[in-house]
């Protein structure tokens, strides 16, 4: 029987087991089988053209080749199974991308490249390194949707603190000098996209809250900064002012948002222990694609999908 407190908490789908890993990867033809169930659900689509339509397989396990006339160049086009996706041209089995993906999946708060290092016995952390960043790339989503409903902003800085930098690296400032600014919005009870920015300013933050949410949003949230100001004419917008000790008015509030900055960081601090502002864009895939597919029964397929 459902009650009141678990229609507001839904709970998460629960993650495969290392058992049901095992059983459902044992070889690398079971991994091959499961990345074109995923990748070509209605049969092999040619690579080059898109086109389904006069692809066959040859003899050559997991291969197919194209005779559409754009295909061809005097013979047929001949592509794999991992061509144009992240496995392409790699030397490691599927079943080891299969294993760090799934590491990285059930990690709440991450996992780094040292500990996949030492649990696939890659021998370099520049390989563990290479294969998480790749990971993390094809977890972007290429079918954004504009949030709506109750959508809440907010912003915050992903950085070290001065006085725990080592010397040489020391920036010479307070507060959130030397930090890198990051905006997120998230729906409630729903999906979060966050973003690198280069500054919070009025010109950044409104181009950011203009393509992610929707014009036709019930309400935006977001904490005192001057930089939403304009909102207000575009959307119907409500703030909650932290310096007055207000952080709840009914609706309005940025707490879910900030939940989420809570589980980055702690991942950042206790996981990666630094994140490089070339890098951090990959990183908030990864959390992103975690949290926004909480509830979804296959995440393990819908990533290596997206591969």
């Amino acid at each position: 029987m459902n009650t009141k407190r678990d229609k507001h908490n839904p709970k998460f789908t629960p993650q495969m087991t290392i058992g049901q890993f095992e059983r459902m990867f044992p070889d690398e033809d079971s991994c091959r089988t499961y990345l074109a169930q995923r990748r070509w659900p209605n049969g092999a689509v040619c690579p080059r053209c898109g086109k389904q339509d006069h692809v066959y397989s040859i003899a050559k396990p997991w291969h197919w080749e194209c005779s559409n006339p754009e295909c061809r160049k005097g013979n047929a086009y001949r592509f794999s199974l991992t061509v144009k996706t992240i496995f392409e041209n790699t030397k490691y089995p599927l079943r080891v991308w299969f294993h760090v993906l799934y590491l990285m999946l059930t990690s709440k708060k991450g996992i780094s490249a040292l500990q996949i290092q030492r649990m696939i016995g890659s021998g370099s952390y520049s390989t563990a390194f290479y294969m998480c960043h790749r990971l993390r790339a094809a977890m972007n989503d290429p079918e954004f949707r504009q949030l709506m409903g109750i959508v809440e902003i907010d912003e915050t800085y992903i950085g070290g603190k001065e006085g725990n930098r080592h010397w040489n690296k020391k920036v010479g400032g307070s507060g959130t000098y030397g930090k890198i600014p990051v905006i997120g919005a998230i729906s409630r009870k729903g999906n979060v996209v966050c973003k690198m920015i280069e500054n919070t300013d009025t010109e950044t933050l409104t181009r950011f809250v203009r393509k992610t949410v929707s014009d036709k949003v019930d309400l935006v949230a977001t904490d005192e900064h001057s930089g939403y100001r304009l909102l207000k004419w575009a959307m119907p917008h409500e703030v909650v002012k932290h310096s007055k000790g207000e952080y709840v008015r009914g609706e309005v509030h940025t707490n879910n948002m900030e939940s989420f900055w809570s589980l980055l960081k702690r991942g950042v601090v206790g996981t990666y222990h630094n994140v490089s502002k070339k890098y951090l864009p990959l990183y908030l895939a990864e959390f992103s694609f975690r949290f926004n597919n909480r509830h979804e029964p296959d995440i393990f397929g819908k990533a290596i999908a997206g591969c």
